[in-house]
């Protein structure tokens, strides 16, 4: 095998600023007086409330929070799973995937009724039908609970939120394969809103709860919107989402090391706008940072269940990743998404040493221990990770990071292979 030597490396903590919500029932309970939502629910009414396939802060807790203030107000709540092809594109599938995040009749004390089954509510003015939840449908409200954050591969005043789940969650499979591939003709921004504006008028929406996380990856805000402010206000959240999400501390790298890809750390497994990478797959645009030269993954999380939307982004990973992956899962999800190369397969390593030497040869005229390289746990999780000496008079010099260690050698084990970021730092004296 090819011998090189590696870089050592250091750990650092960002200072990010913690806006974590300690009262998240109350918050919710807040929310709804606030958008007047006790006056617009009669008792006995059903109330569906959408649930998703990302893995939100607090998500369990927040569902359960919604499910019994309106219990409360004497409706009659259930859950439906609104997720595009996720799940396998099964109702059945659906389920599980909420059942992962602990959303069961059980644990929220209310039915969750799955279907793939939409009812059509219209044409859009593009030229396709609009689909709808069939369960939701049959609601007499229905309440939109998502995050709202920027999405991994469309930019504008909308990404991800409620108007996104509007159509993509709650068109289901058929409905999101639909709108995807009028994205593909007519961009993001104008079929969000255009299906969005006909589910906000045509189906019974009675408000969305919109979420937004911090640095640290937990609920910062929560705020009840009325569908006349699903369009105007989100891009406000949107703007407070970009700022106050995380970040890698350097604008440029060799290498990336990342722990873990996963659905429930991303949409797309590895958030592009983390990795410099949401409008090409292997390299920044001119004004995007970081700029990444290869991207090294070791593993999927266990909620993701094998679907490894993402990979596509890395040049190198474990071989482990691809004997984990459920390819069924993974093809579907970028299928429908349009979002093809991204479950498209890096060249793989049985051990990390192996991954590490392969990329490290391959990153040009930089010796490999001089190379500049960063390794996280992931995408979402980013207030710690490991750098390479090269970084070090850049870190000691910076206000807004904490340098934790001294250089020391990548911990390589016995058969090649390095624990977890998170490993690293439980052991750390």
């Amino acid at each position: 095998m090819l011998q090189i030597e590696f870089p050592q490396i250091f750990r650092v903590r960002q200072n990010f600023v913690s806006r974590r919500i300690n009262d998240l029932e109350g918050a919710i309970r807040a929310a709804f007086a606030r958008a007047a939502i006790p006056q617009r629910v009669a008792r006995g009414q059903t109330v569906a409330v959408t649930g998703g396939s990302r893995g939100i802060a607090n998500y369990a807790r927040i569902m359960r929070a919604v499910i019994r203030y309106f219990q409360e107000l004497g409706a009659e709540p259930f859950i439906v799973p609104a997720m595009g092809s996720h799940g396998g594109g099964t109702a059945e599938g659906q389920r599980e995937v909420l059942a992962r995040y602990r959303i069961t009749p059980e644990t929220m004390g209310c039915p969750v009724r799955a279907t793939m089954e939409t009812t059509i509510v219209g044409q859009a003015p593009e030229g396709f039908d609009v689909h709808f939840d069939r369960y939701a449908a049959q609601a007499d409200h229905v309440v939109v609970v998502n995050r709202v954050k920027p999405h991994t591969q469309f930019t504008g005043a909308l990404e991800s939120g409620l108007m996104k789940m509007l159509l993509i969650g709650l068109g289901k499979h058929h409905g999101a394969e639909i709108y995807h591939r009028a994205v593909e003709d007519y961009g993001f921004d104008r079929i969000v809103r255009s299906v969005g504006r006909m589910v906000l008028t045509r189906c019974r929406i009675l408000c969305g709860l919109a979420l937004v996380e911090d640095a640290f990856d937990e609920t910062a805000l929560v705020e009840a919107l009325l569908p006349d402010q699903f369009e105007t206000r989100e891009p406000q959240l949107l703007a407070l989402a970009k700022d106050w999400m995380p970040r890698i501390p350097f604008d440029d790298a060799h290498l990336l090391i990342i722990d873990r890809l996963g659905k429930d750390i991303s949409g797309a497994g590895i958030d592009t706008n983390v990795i410099g990478r949401k409008y090409h797959y292997h390299h920044a645009a001119d004004t995007e940072r970081p700029r990444i030269r290869h991207i090294c993954v070791r593993g999927l999380t266990e909620a993701t269940h094998g679907n490894a939307i993402g990979i596509g982004f890395a040049e190198f990973c474990r071989t482990e990743v691809i004997q984990q992956m459920d390819f069924h899962a993974t093809r579907i999800n970028a299928l429908t998404a349009g979002h093809v190369a991204a479950g498209m397969l890096p060249f793989d390593y049985p051990t990390d040493r192996e991954m590490l030497t392969h990329a490290l040869a391959n990153i040009g005229l930089t010796p490999p221990p001089r190379s500049r390289l960063m390794w996280i746990a992931d995408t979402s999780h980013l207030s710690e990770l490991e750098c390479s000496a090269a970084y070090w008079d850049e870190a000691q010099a910076r206000q807004d990071l904490d340098v934790l260690t001294a250089c020391r050698p990548l911990p390589f084990d016995a058969a090649g292979n390095l624990p977890s970021v998170q490993e690293l730092a439980a052991n750390r004296p």
